[in-house]
């Protein structure tokens, strides 16, 4: 057992065998730790998100070294069936790889009963373990650019079935009409870890899928007498809030606002209570229009704000300043020069629907209310009598420009050893450029590529907000909110929490340079 430095507050326990990595798991869970926010097992690995001011990594490290990992958990989570129509293109090639029929690798698949072991790669999408071993089968080659939704498939020692439309290398063997993710379901996930699995083969069979018992998201209708509509928008506007957390069974992140410090300043200002959802845009160029009064704030990327009244006068707003509008009013919004993303905050907030838990828009698990375009029209909240506004904001950082070079505080870890020694060192030397093809998934990096000294295919692990993963091509990617729940490319390092707030207002044409810190 190995403890690999994450970051403070997290940390990834490393073991020899899966069977070893959900052995831990089951263990603290059943034994939870004080401190202990959040664990997150994978295929070698479990990551441990704790409490500093609770409980220290040496503290944990010391109760987990009396847990008897020696005796594996039995599976007693409910047991799922999952009707499949073994038509999968790769069917022929794995009884080959296998040296067995078709018809026998079907048998073999339905006669194992398996667990989910973990989630992660995209949201729904669950690692089942426990199947026959002569079906551990390698990875495609080349991976398919697109596999549908519901695509039931097999890799190295794992079978999983894809939750939506997307890439992937694994070997698809049939399909299952069930709905593996739905953020309209409570839970969204139909597989969470410890669930027990039966695929039951019903190529031949006519058949309905009957519909498996879930709560569904309770849904209001308001009349509401105050809106705001967006008449014009560059780029989409997204809802966002504080975010989702502790849904990594469900293989979500966290998501939320990418600048949190900003997004709070905005709600403060106009008198909401925290995790009130605000809009996020991105280097403005909007235009709203109101119908009704109402109070607004804008703060992050600082973009001027002009007010066109229906008669022709205009206001020009100031920064952290409260603004009135009326309705037929006219907001417009401009370029920052500084920074990436500006929150727009109402008064009373947005009345937007909320998926687990949350009311922001997840790019990648593609949960959350729909971005907002032209014609987009958003009602608004009556703001309770209490409400308290702040006065006296100020902006939480130096917004970044394009062309700055930005310091970024690190710590290297888990997997800095998987790359050479000189790698290390121009990782820290030298600058890295944000490319445009950044999102809130991630900033992808461009520069002078990295070079592994380990060329193994990394186990999937847990991965956090500000995780660095380096793929491939050699050129790193910096996780941002909406960041897949586990990865496969070794992560060189981790953006420091005090600096997570920065990384999302970082536009591309940045530079960065990464500053080395040890933990406490």
């Amino acid at each position: 057992m190995r403890f690999l430095p994450v970051r403070a507050g997290s940390t990834l326990i490393e073991l020899d065998s899966l069977n070893e990595a959900l052995a831990l798991a089951a263990a603290l869970s059943v034994n939870p730790i004080e401190g202990i926010l959040e664990i997150v097992p994978a295929a070698r690995t479990v990551l441990v998100v704790f409490d500093p001011e609770q409980i220290s990594e040496e503290k944990i490290a010391a109760q987990i070294a009396g847990l008897n990992l020696s005796i594996a958990a039995a599976p007693s989570g409910p047991l799922v069936e999952i009707p499949v129509r073994y038509d999968g293109e790769d069917l022929a090639d794995v009884a080959s790889m296998v040296g067995i029929s078709e018809a026998e690798v079907v048998r073999r698949h339905t006669d194992s009963q398996y667990t989910v072991a973990f989630t992660g790669f995209a949201p729904g999408f669950a690692y089942l373990v426990g199947g026959d071993p002569s079906l551990n089968v390698p990875r495609r080659k080349t991976p398919r650019v697109q596999i549908k939704a519901g695509d039931v498939a097999l890799a190295g020692e794992f079978s999983g079935i894809y939750p939506k439309d997307s890439p992937g290398g694994w070997q698809l063997i049939g399909s299952t009409p069930l709905v593996m993710f739905d953020p309209e379901r409570e839970p969204a996930a139909l597989l969470e870890p410890g669930f027990r699995v039966q695929f039951r083969d019903v190529t031949n069979e006519q058949f309905e899928v009957q519909p498996l018992e879930y709560k569904k998201r309770a849904r209001q209708s308001r009349s509401a007498a105050v809106s705001i509509e967006i008449t014009y928008s560059m780029f989409p506007v997204l809802i966002q809030d504080e975010g989702r957390p502790g849904k990594s069974s469900q293989g979500v992140s966290e998501s939320g606002a990418a600048d949190k410090a900003s997004y709070r300043i905005a709600n403060r200002l106009v008198g909401n209570e925290p995790g009130v959802a605000a809009l996020e845009i991105t280097l403005g160029q909007v235009q709203l229009k109101a119908a009704g009064k109402m109070f607004l704030a804008l703060s992050g990327a600082p973009a001027s704000m002009t007010v066109r009244k229906p008669d022709g006068r205009t206001k020009v707003a100031g920064r952290f300043e409260v603004l009135a509008l009326d309705s037929g009013d006219i907001l417009t919004i401009g370029v920052p020069p500084r920074g990436l993303r500006s929150y727009l905050a109402v008064r009373g907030g947005f009345d937007v629907p909320r998926f687990l838990g949350s009311s922001s828009r997840d790019l990648l698990a593609k949960i959350g209310p729909s971005a907002l375009v032209a014609g987009s029209i958003v009602d608004v909240l009556e703001a309770p009598k209490s409400a308290i506004v702040s006065t006296g904001e100020m902006e939480p950082f130096p917004m970044p420009s394009v062309g700055e070079t930005i310091a970024i505080d690190i710590t290297l870890g888990p997997r800095d050893d998987w790359f050479t020694d000189d790698s290390v060192a121009r990782f820290l030397a030298q600058p890295w450029e944000v490319s445009p093809q950044s999102s809130r998934i991630g900033l992808r990096l461009t520069g002078s590529a990295l070079g592994r000294v380990d060329q193994r295919e990394l186990p999937s692990e847990a991965t956090v907000h500000g995780a660095i993963q380096v793929p491939p091509n050699g050129l790193p990617v910096l996780f941002l909110n909406d960041h897949p729940v586990t990865g496969g490319y070794p992560v060189i390092a981790n953006v420091a929490r005090h600096h997570l707030d920065l990384a999302g207002q970082l536009p591309p044409g940045v530079h960065l340079r990464f500053n080395r810190q040890s933990l406490p």
